[in-house]
């Protein structure tokens, strides 16, 4: 789950303004293909909120689950101990069991509803706590973005239709620790465009963390993320980082998707997500006013993928990496 690097007032879909100042650069962006073989995704019904009262006993919720608002993060680059470390191994492989067997949602006329509905009962029976329910008041166990929404998209009564591309993202919180990872997926028989464009996302995700390594710039991650999509003919999404992740959500360090000045290097030990985003079109965004929601002022499509890694004496490890 990103951390939102760009502040906006929440816009109503109908009132998304038709062209804004571009971020970074100041060629255009690429235009959108003009004949749409997707939908544009506007929110639809969102069924109630789990309460805390309907809890598992047994599962250990984090302190914001009551009041929506999270403890205060680091201040400074966390270097984790071994017990910490290894907690974070476990809540990693369970975020990415979840996402796997999640997507198996990710078929035409299954809503994004039901995706949530799978992801909250499969916290649960791991004795794990869904992060994203409750967090800063987000009403749902995880973020389903479709076709025009970048990312934060709250689950609803929509059905995935033909043609349709996915991100999922989940985050997980057990053992006292949160492990986040996201994909998105193709839904039935999606046009060459958006296959491109998924394929690139998933590419700049691997070329971020080729970046990564004990004594490595952090703002190296993403002057290779930004050359990489750029030289695809897409665009990064710069509103939206990566993270430094433990007991908290989020912290430091800021994991930019573009070039940037963030200081500090990498040392052994520290955690965080690297989690671009790629537009086929604009890379601004407008928050819809749910207050999460994140689209494309365009309506042009975007993809992400997302990992958690883990600095080491040798290199990177990915700790929600899919193993058979």
């Amino acid at each position: 789950m990103a951390t939102t690097k760009l502040f906006l007032p929440p816009l109503r879909h109908s009132a998304l303004p038709s062209c804004r100042r571009h971020f970074w650069s100041r060629k255009p962006p690429p235009r959108p293909p003009a004949d749409k073989t997707y939908s544009v995704v506007k929110p639809g019904s969102v069924s109630p909120r789990l309460k805390p009262s309907e809890l598992p006993q047994h599962v250990r919720p984090p302190p914001y689950y009551l009041t929506g608002v999270p403890p205060q993060s680091p201040n400074y680059h966390e270097v984790k101990t071994a017990e910490s470390i290894q907690c974070m191994r476990e809540a990693c492989s369970l975020a990415r069991r979840v996402l796997t067997e999640a997507s198996k949602l990710a078929k035409v006329g299954n809503t994004t509803d039901l995706i949530d509905e799978l992801v909250t009962q499969l916290s649960f029976e791991a004795g794990a706590y869904p992060s994203p329910l409750n967090y800063r008041n987000f009403p749902k166990s995880v973020c389903t973005s479709v076709n025009n929404c970048v990312c934060h998209g709250i689950p609803d009564s929509r059905p995935l239709e033909d043609g349709d591309i996915i991100n999922i993202d989940i985050t997980v919180f057990l053992n006292g620790h949160h492990g986040d990872c996201s994909e998105t997926f193709l839904v039935g028989e999606v046009d060459m465009a958006g296959q491109e464009l998924v394929k690139v996302a998933r590419e700049a995700l691997y070329v971020g963390i080729d970046q990564c390594g004990p004594g490595k710039l952090f703002n190296g991650i993403g002057a290779a993320i930004q050359s990489f999509v750029n030289s695809q003919g897409l665009r990064v999404i710069p509103s939206f980082t990566g993270h430094g992740i433990g007991t908290y959500f989020h912290g430091p360090p800021d994991i930019y998707p573009c070039r940037n000045s963030y200081p500090g290097r990498m040392k052994p030990g520290m955690t965080f997500t690297v989690e671009p985003a790629v537009s086929e079109g604009s890379p601004e965004v407008a928050i819809l006013s749910d207050g999460w929601t994140a689209v494309s002022p365009d309506d042009s499509r975007s993809a992400q993928f997302e990992h958690t890694v883990l600095i080491t004496e040798e290199g990177v490890e990915i700790l929600t990496l899919h193993t058979d």
